[in-house]
């Protein structure tokens, strides 16, 4: 199927484009999202890319023609030599001025932009101009959704917002007008919906005959001052999309690769990732947990929570020299490390009666794993079962150059300690069904405050 590829406008007041330089000629070979030609705008020159596999075929404008906003300058096509169908010739002047039927105030037209080459429609995410205020050409008139990101639009004229047409929400045809703004403070500000009325230059669609007989043909509406618009095109629903109602907020591009890849974006509102999702959202989708056919995720992938802190190496130290000096005792660290995550997690919320099992892992050495080490001597943690289950596994990287890692879930929380000259890095990584984020948090900040003061833990 051809895709025409049309002059984006890449701002509310812009009307024209010029091209500065074709990349690509008449029966070349292109792919999606290779640069085809060079677009001057208000403040940069930008490569457009193309939105389709395909040949660039029927090149209507040449490099340094200034071309209106909307208009087809060339075509995507299957093959090298097929010829696009005959675009509709172009307006020869932009309309400015907003007319005064259908009710509307008079004023400059402000469109729906272009903001991608193959783009039908653009979601407006938020007004931030109300009917009846003052703007000024830079303010931020409203938000749009573009292939990429949330972009800021600007009013482009000095003024007042006379009338809206749309609203948040709605996802409005390119080239259709959206607001006016007036140079005097309108009498009568207006603010409706796209769906509820024709905007200027649009006729309302006469009644059908009442006898029956078959209607004669209607134009298409065309919204000034796109010269030549087309059908916004139908995108199928990906998996398991929500209703219109509970709209999920994502670009474009980035609804277009989830539904390709069978990615679901609804999972991605489920784990908390903030909204509008872009295209790099997609890569923290695919590192989610797989969902069993009850709707569960696997244990085995399940969502990794993360915190760290960070504690001066000092307390520890003095302590441990202070116990080889004073007790003739040499203290692994780990043994005190251990003492402390065991009280810090009872502190947390297990159960003082239940017994606790924590694990202790150092790169190139067995794991091995201690009962109750806050309730034994500091320096003699008593061993158990290696296949006793763990409730806490602390990762010691000390000794490594590594200061942090970050993986995926294990079977229980695991807190790792590194090191640089001056402190220990604590990271813990848990999933909710282990650990709340209360008991989380509580978790960390009394083991921390416990190695930065060891002495707290004897009194």
């Amino acid at each position: 199927m051809p895709h025409d590829v049309i002059m984006p406008a890449l701002g509310m007041a812009q009307d024209t484009g010029k091209i500065v330089a074709w990349l690509k000629q008449s029966g070349d070979p292109v792919k999606a999202g290779e640069a085809i030609m060079e677009v001057e705008t208000d403040k940069a020159t930008m490569e457009v890319e193309a939105q389709a596999d395909g040949f660039l075929t029927g090149i209507t404008a040449s490099a340094g023609d200034d071309v209106p906003v909307g208009q087809p300058v060339a075509t995507i096509s299957e093959t090298a030599d097929e010829v696009p169908a005959p675009s509709p010739a172009p307006v020869d002047e932009l309309q400015d001025v907003a007319p005064s039927g259908n009710g509307l105030p008079e004023g400059r037209s402000i469109i729906m932009p272009a903001l991608g080459m193959a783009q039908d429609t653009g979601l407006i995410v938020a007004w931030r101009k109300s009917p009846g205020d003052r703007v000024a050409s830079g303010d931020v008139l409203l938000e749009v959704e573009t292939d990429k990101s949330v972009m800021e639009v600007e009013a482009g004229h000095d003024g007042f917002v006379a009338a809206i047409l749309a609203q948040a929400q709605e996802a409005v045809p390119v080239g259709s007008v959206i607001a006016i703004i007036s140079d005097a403070v309108p009498e009568s500000p207006v603010s409706r919906s796209l769906a509820s009325g024709p905007g200027p230059n649009q006729n309302p669609a006469p009644e059908p005959p009442a006898n029956g007989a078959d209607a004669p043909p209607q134009p298409a509406m065309s919204a000034a001052p796109r010269p030549a618009s087309k059908p916004a095109r139908s995108t199928p629903p990906g998996p398991d999309m929500p209703a219109a109602g509970d709209r999920i907020l994502a670009s474009p591009k980035a609804r277009r690769l989830a539904q390709e890849q069978g990615l679901d974006l609804k999972r991605l509102v489920e784990h908390g990732v903030a909204q509008p999702f872009h295209v790099a959202d997609l890569e923290t989708l695919r590192t989610l947990p797989a969902v069993s056919p009850t709707g569960e995720a696997s244990g085995s992938a399940a969502h990794v929570l993360h915190i760290t802190a960070r504690v001066s190496t000092s307390g520890c130290d003095d302590f441990i020299r202070w116990f080889a000096e004073d007790g003739k005792i040499t203290l692994d660290p780990a043994s005190l490390w251990l003492c402390f995550a065991a009280a810090a997690l009872r502190s947390a919320g297990q159960p003082g009666s239940d017994q606790l099992v924590l694990g202790v892992d150092r790169p190139g050495s067995d794991t091995v794993h201690y009962a109750d080490p806050d309730l034994t001597r500091v320096s003699q943690p008593q061993p158990v079962e290696p296949e006793a289950s763990a409730d806490l596994m602390l990762r010691d990287l000390t000794g490594s150059l590594l200061t942090s890692v970050r993986l995926t879930a294990g079977a229980c929380p695991v807190l790792t300690i590194g090191r640089d000259d001056t402190a220990y890095i604590l990271s813990l990584d848990f999933t909710a069904s282990q650990l709340t984020e209360t008991e989380a948090i509580s978790f960390l900040t009394d083991f921390a405050e416990r190695m930065q003061e060891p002495l707290r833990h004897i009194l």
